[in-house]
């Protein structure tokens, strides 16, 4: 137990002692403990919305809210119901705070530190995601620093039930989420492992995605026929987007918030193709890259398969507007050259973040929040691991944690769904070893049955474009 945990133990006991038997205050000599349920609505902010069926033998699975302040400067202002999620084990297990970034999944999982811990773990939704925003929404109010803070006050909260060891982790802008919450709250947790999180600590430069498209995988010939499909693509416009227009009103699909015609969204999806394909697949798919000789029927598919157009249709895209919102105002975003299809854009610089916003919510970037955060990881910051796919254009920009008891693995081939199974076997009992040694658990194998096992597939690591 850290040093500040021990300290809010302290400080809780004469509250809890009045109306919490179960936490350990005196009560009847013969009274029950209470059940987790009650002491986890007795929690301030707490509000237990429902339990769902044990998902698992030895587990319970609870659906929480715990209300947070707009803005965390002023505490009595304004508040919100923020979502989470609890898949309690024990509690002298660890816990492992995992941080989506996005929204909550709406059913239980572990994560792959929760399942090498054995440990309980809550899944926290990101501020502004749906139905965790305030109302009305102060756009304003969501930068780093106040989502850090949600996650501080949720771990003071939960702390008072879990008082072992915690770690922290997230995948894609989940990992992100968990390192920023680590910079400014380094006590909260005992140590972060944070799945393919980029870092775009100079947004200005973004010569090492270049770099990376000009250099993934082992074959040549992929890279090639992924550009030449791009600028084939382009040169059949009319084309594929009249197939874009009906696929659009067979599906229902608006495009008046955001891009304003099929024509952008088309272009901004084509511009996307060769991202999402590293992203999710790998050089077993090379294959399957149209060649110029192919029908616009197949283009279209293949594309749509990769990158999706119904994601750049208002239907799909504005869902995320809070990441984008992010990255327009302080993460930044990966912004290649696309030089290979020079003559072939209409719309210039459109691959960047605030071209997938609504027009009010378009925003300045300041450039200080990442650049603090990479000085404060690179020079300060202990207990980290990192772990990055070699194949993945997430990775272009990794965090460089410093010596102190940080590290960062590279899992050989793999994409946005890199994570410490796929690492090289040598890697692989290292990482494994330095976070069952940061949550205090024994080194050994933990025990999987077909149950725990579907959890574990169901891990929501969102791979999907645009983090």
């Amino acid at each position: 137990m850290s040093i500040r945990r021990r300290a809010v133990a302290a400080a809780v006991v004469p509250v809890l002692a009045a109306g919490m038997v179960g936490l350990g205050a005196a009560g009847p000599a013969n009274a029950a403990p209470a059940d987790l349920a009650d002491r986890l609505e007795a929690l301030p902010g707490v509000t237990v919305v429902s339990e769902e069926s044990a998902p698992a033998p030895g587990y319970r699975f609870f659906f929480l809210t715990y209300r947070q302040p707009v803005d965390h400067t002023n505490p009595a202002g304004p508040t919100f119901e923020q979502r989470f999620q609890l898949l309690h084990r024990a509690e002298d297990r660890p816990m492992v705070l995992h941080t989506t970034g996005y929204g909550m999944p709406g059913y239980a999982f572990r994560s792959e530190p929760t399942a090498l811990l054995d440990a309980n773990q809550i899944s926290v939704e990101q501020r502004f995601f749906t139905p965790s925003r305030p109302q009305p929404a102060n756009w304003g109010k969501l930068t780093i620093w106040q989502a850090a803070t949600d996650h501080h006050r949720i771990v003071g909260a939960l702390e008072r039930v879990y008082a072992g060891k915690w770690v922290s982790t997230g995948a894609s802008k989940g990992g992100m989420t968990s390192v920023y919450h680590r910079r400014y709250y380094p006590r909260d947790v005992d140590g972060v492992v944070a799945y393919v999180a980029p870092n775009d600590a100079d947004n200005k430069d973004d010569r090492a995605y270049d770099e990376f498209f000009d250099s993934v995988g082992s074959t040549p010939a992929c890279r090639t026929a992924l550009k030449t499909l791009q600028a084939e693509a382009l040169r059949r416009r009319t084309e594929l987007v009249n197939m874009y227009d009906e696929y659009a009103a067979a599906n229902g699909l608006t495009f008046d918030s955001v891009f304003g015609s099929t024509d952008k969204a088309f272009e901004m999806t084509v511009l996307d193709t060769e991202w999402a394909f590293w992203q999710y697949s790998g050089e077993g798919a090379c294959g399957a890259v149209p060649g110029v000789d192919a029908t616009t029927e197949e283009i279209f598919e293949f594309i749509d398969g990769v990158a999706s157009f119904a994601f750049y249709a208002d239907e799909g895209i504005t869902p995320y507007a809070p990441y984008y919102y992010q990255a327009a105002t302080q993460l930044g975003w990966p912004q290649p050259r696309f030089r290979y299809l020079q003559g072939l854009l209409r719309y210039p610089n459109l691959y960047v973040a605030n071209s997938s916003l609504p027009p009010e919510l378009r925003s300045r970037h300041d450039p200080a929040p990442m650049a603090d955060v990479d000085r404060w990881v690179s020079r300060e910051a202990s207990q980290m691991l990192f772990v990055y796919g070699s194949n993945d254009p997430w990775g272009a920009e990794p965090f460089h944690p410093s010596e102190k008891d940080s590290y960062t693995f590279t899992a050989p081939g793999a994409n946005h769904g890199a994570d410490i199974e796929l690492l090289n076997p040598a890697d692989r009992a290292r990482a494994t070893a330095t976070l069952r040694r940061w949550a205090g658990v024994e080194t050994g194998s933990t025990a999987r049955s077909a149950a725990l096992a579907e959890l574990d597939a169901r891990d929501p690591r969102d791979i999907r474009r645009p983090l």
